[in-house]
């Protein structure tokens, strides 16, 4: 593993006058690394992924992602969001867009690349998704695990640092799973930096180096992937997995 990529110290969030949905987090991302993020609903999950995006403020710790702090107001936020990665349950495509324009628009708009670069960038990413011969159609003539695909796609079009995945398949149609883990599997195996929030425990046996189990807003435990599933120290792990591992 290399250099860190992802730091989190002793974050805490709190939404409103609530108490904290996020207690004292730390979890450390390397270069190369996919962590797996995985718990009961309400433990925090989403919360911590977002704020790695800085796309949810907090209130005590700090969060650094690339080498610069997501507190520092010398940080440009919107660039540094651009070198972020982030697939969320839904899709957020542009509907009115073609899928080649929806891949396109940030790589012209943020990165400043000429129309015709960004177009073989596009097409050879969704070429690699298995969508090549979908580029002329609009969001809503796609199923939702090729728009998920989509999603992937123009994330990499920004050329990240890391991938954040927010329960990607947890809106598809079981059918339509496999079809985005496999991508998602592929890039993980080709040496992409990932932390990826799911319930997809075959996916974090098959390539997950870590699993980060996390409960009431705390890590309950931070594991690599076979310690976890084959001797979880925690009790709540042990609870959780013996659930969902059962069917």
């Amino acid at each position: 593993m290399s250099e860190p990529v992802i730091q989190i110290e002793h974050v805490t969030k709190s939404y409103g006058t609530g108490g904290p949905v996020l207690r004292d987090v730390s979890l450390t991302v390397a270069g190369g690394e996919v962590v797996v993020v995985c718990g009961p609903s309400g433990s925090g999950k989403s919360t911590l992924i977002k704020c790695v995006n800085a796309l949810e403020p907090i209130q005590g710790g700090r969060i650094v992602v690339g080498g610069q702090d997501l507190g520092d107001r010398r940080v440009d936020l919107p660039r540094l969001r651009a070198r972020v990665g982030m697939v969320f349950q839904h899709f957020e495509l542009f509907p009115h867009m073609r899928v080649l324009d929806n891949l396109c628009l940030a790589q012209t708009k943020v990165l400043g690349r000429p129309r015709a670069e960004a177009e073989t960038r596009a097409m050879a990413l969704l070429d690699r998704v298995g969508l090549h011969a979908f580029a002329e159609k609009h969001p809503g003539q796609l199923s939702g695990g090729q728009q998920q695909r989509v999603a992937i796609a123009r994330a990499l079009a920004m050329d990240p640092m890391v991938m954040l995945f927010d329960e990607a398949t947890s809106a598809l149609d079981p059918e339509m799973v496999s079809e985005v883990l496999d991508v998602m599997v592929e890039l993980a195996r080709s040496g992409m930096t990932m932390m990826v929030v799911t319930h997809e425990m075959g996916f974090a046996r098959k390539v997950a180096h870590r699993v980060v189990f996390m409960d009431q807003g705390q890590i309950a435990e931070d594991a690599p992937t076979q310690a976890f599933f084959e001797a979880p120290r925690s009790e709540r792990a042990q609870q959780f997995l013996s659930k969902i591992l059962t069917y």
